[in-house]
């Protein structure tokens, strides 16, 4: 082996160790709802250099990078054997993306990748791009990847190769390694993506939450958050979707909003966490927000802070697709403490953590969007009334 082939391999795996035992560090500058930390938890150079390098010198005597790495985002989680497990869309230089999971012993750093990438098994109809897995351990006794499936439109005009038709693909797994792909989730609408399905039987069926689109990008006519029951999950068909979180004029979920993981249950609703979009001079400007639906009727919105919950701050908003946050994986521990991973601009993965009682406090103590200007500065008002024995 050449010196200056030992001396490249040698400084590539000095800096993914340092990169891997790198401690995270809880940003103290807080809201009181949740704590972001210092370093991502997740991106490319966290990939393993054996699946982007040929270490054959005879066949890579420059050692170059053989398979490109573009970004780890848009993670599922879940707690698995006492390890924070991560699902994440792994997305190539070549723009195609696949599953590769990441574990950690705490949950906010260290995490390292399995060592080989998922191998999703495909339908009759090959997958051209999957991603956005939601992992969700189901009381029937699976734990359920549920992802968006991507195939190009066979009935696009000729020499257009940006029509897509998105729909949501279940999979699921008893070990998180050997997966069955079961067919893909039908529903009234043209298209679905941010399809997640509710950890616990309703009415004995398998209740997916939707979001019901006319076309691959805009919701259109569709759009919001809906709900649908199917009464077998080897051939889920979806007869019905009901939408329990419309989208509103001059929201932060405008434009498109999609729920992120599977609600947590507690002991007031299921919490439930979702993304809006919104139109801005700059473009779509992505944000996470929360509400809290009722323990006996998942399609009762009972409590909806107004506003976002979490948005891009610094350069979280610079990526990709800039100006977004995205949540796709939340995992809540015995002991309260809530672990929220979410990318920032398509690019990587973050983590912030909070608890359950802090998150049930935010969710049904903030006021809701009283949807005008007037309603904002009143809401403000009050605040500094109610404050005026307490300074």
């Amino acid at each position: 082996m050449h010196q200056q082939f030992k001396n490249r391999l040698a400084e590539l795996k000095q800096t993914q160790d340092a990169l891997l035992i790198l401690k995270n560090k809880k940003l103290l500058d807080a809201n009181g709802v949740y704590y972001r930390y210092e370093n991502t938890v997740l991106t490319a150079a966290h990939i393993p250099l054996n699946w982007r390098y040929d270490f054959n010198e005879a066949t890579n005597p420059y050692l170059m990078e053989r398979f490109g790495i573009n970004a780890v985002f848009n993670a599922g989680a879940i707690k698995w054997q006492d390890k924070y497990l991560m699902a994440a869309r792994v997305e190539g230089a070549d723009r195609k993306s696949f599953f590769a999971v990441a574990e950690s012993a705490n949950g906010i750093d260290n995490f390292t990748f399995w060592d080989y990438p998922v191998l999703m098994p495909e339908t009759d109809v090959p997958d051209t791009n999957i991603y956005d897995m939601r992992l969700i351990a189901h009381e029937d006794g699976w734990i359920y990847g549920i992802f968006c499936t991507e195939r190009k439109d066979p009935n696009a005009p000729a020499g257009n190769h940006s029509a897509a038709i998105a729909q949501c693909g279940i999979a699921r797994t008893k070990d998180m390694l050997q997966w069955v792909r079961l067919p893909d989730l039908k529903t009234p609408s043209a298209q679905q993506r941010n399809v997640v399905l509710h950890p616990e039987f309703v009415e004995g069926q398998y209740a997916f939450y939707t979001r019901p689109q006319d076309s691959f990008i805009e919701a259109r006519e569709g759009g919001g958050i809906g709900i649908g029951l199917a009464k077998d999950i080897t051939l889920a068909v979806v007869e019905k979707e009901t939408v329990i979180d419309p989208r509103v004029y001059h929201t932060i979920y405008e434009m498109k909003n999609g729920l992120g993981p599977a609600p947590m249950k507690t002991n007031h609703g299921w919490i439930h966490l979702a993304h809006g979009v919104r139109n801005t001079a700059a473009g779509l400007r992505y944000t996470l927000y929360m509400f809290m639906t009722g323990l006996n009727d998942i399609t009762r919105v009972t409590h909806k802070p107004g506003g976002y919950f979490l948005a891009p701050e610094g350069e979280e908003g610079i990526g990709d697709v800039s100006n977004v946050v995205f949540c796709n994986g939340w995992i809540a521990d015995a002991d309260g403490t809530v672990f929220i991973y979410y990318a920032s601009s398509d690019s990587r993965m973050h983590v912030a953590t909070s608890t359950i009682n802090q998150l049930i406090d935010y969710v049904m103590n903030t006021p809701e969007d009283g949807l005008n200007s007037g309603a904002s500065a009143q809401k403000v008002y009050a605040l500094i009334n109610n404050n005026v024995n307490y300074l």
